[in-house]
């Protein structure tokens, strides 16, 4: 991951439904946009939400400390400290903590695109959602959701056109009836959280590459 004096100070990211702590520590306005390098902190248990791909976006995920499994496709990888796993654009994968300590991992998004915003309106929507207790997101923030960041994400299995042809209707009958106004008061809180005294933490030594693919790349 690169280090350069004149990138923003990192704050973080909470989500209390997947255990993720996420810190910025190259935004795109750092990068010109061709990355945006994060840190995730997971607590023990903790995994992402769901199954997705990023339509657009390379994912690499490198172990600082603890355990991760990843799916990858239909490829089970589980990677500990210096190992390096590679999500190409496109592929369903998912992710948790394999140990019962945190999980530290650096990733670099590329190219960044509103990957940060789709992390910040993910966590906002979640700590509502743990707020009310709900066990499910509400189907309209999702629409809205998916719309907004349909180049960062999508659903996994379904045909994109099929997602479209749902989600951007529904989207626009929600803006054109003016139900979205929580949705875009939770956006515009974004689950930012105190910084993080684990900022700035480094993977440790040369590890392996464990999916298929060259190394990630690293911004000029």
């Amino acid at each position: 991951m690169t280090a350069d004096a004149n990138v923003t100070d990192p704050h973080v990211i909470t989500n209390p439904l997947s255990g993720e702590q996420i810190t910025i520590r190259a935004a795109a306005a750092d990068t010109g946009g061709r990355v945006l390098e994060w840190e995730l902190l997971l607590a023990p248990g903790g995994r992402v939400p769901s199954s997705h791909a990023h339509p657009e976006q390379e994912e690499c995920f490198t172990v600082v400390a603890g355990q991760m499994k990843f799916r990858v496709g239909s490829r089970r990888v589980t990677a500990g400290p210096g190992d390096t796993v590679r999500i190409p654009p496109g592929t369903v994968h998912h992710f948790a903590n394999a140990s019962g300590q945190p999980a530290l991992v650096a990733v670099q998004t590329t190219p960044a695109l509103s990957m940060q915003e789709l992390l910040e309106t993910a966590a906002a929507l979640a700590q509502d959602q743990h707020a009310a207790a709900r066990r499910l997101p509400r189907l309209l923030d999702l629409a809205l959701f998916m719309r907004d960041f349909e180049r960062e994400v999508r659903a996994p299995y379904l045909p994109a056109a099929l997602v479209r042809a749902v989600v951007r209707p529904s989207a626009w009958l929600a803006r054109r009836g003016r139900l979205d106004a929580r949705y875009r008061r939770l956006r515009g809180l974004r689950g930012i959280a105190p910084r993080s005294n684990t900022a700035g933490a480094r993977p440790a030594g040369p590890g392996r590459f464990l999916t298929a693919g060259r190394p990630p790349r690293t911004p000029q």
